[in-house]
C-alpha cells in the first residue's frame, strides 16, 4: 500500500498507484478530496501534456500547488488520466 502524507494527514492511498518518472500517481478515487483545492497554475510536459494543480489544505495550513494531474493526457500517458501525484513535502512511501 502507498500513501501520501502531509501535515500530518494522509492525503491519498492506495495499491494501484502508476509510477511515471519516479513519482506515484494516485487513482482519483483514492484520493481525500476534501483536503484539495483547485488552483490556476498549469505547466505542459511535451509527452504527458498540459498538467492542472491542486494546493493541499491540513489543519488550515496550505500547501501551495503540491498535487498535480492530466486531465486529458496525450496519447503516450493515457495510463495516468483520472490520477493525481504529488510533491513539495508531500511524503510517498
Amino acid at each position: 500500500m502507498v500513501k501520501a502524507v502531509w501535515n500530518g494527514a494522509t492525503i491519498a492511498e492506495s495499491d494501484d498507484t502508476i509510477v511515471v518518472e519516479g513519482n506515484h500517481y494516485f487513482p482519483r478515487a483514492a484520493v481525500d478530496a476534501a483536503l484539495l483545492r483547485p488552483s490556476d497554475s498549469h505547466t505542459i510536459c511535451p509527452w504527458k501534456g498540459t498538467a492542472s494543480y491542486y494546493s493541499l489544505v491540513v489543519d488550515g495550513a496550505e500547501n501551495r500547488n503540491a498535487a498535480w494531474y492530466y486531465p486529458e493526457p496525450k496519447p503516450a500517458a493515457a495510463g495516468i488520466r483520472d490520477r493525481i501525484a504529488f510533491w513539495k513535502g508531500v511524503q510517498v512511501c
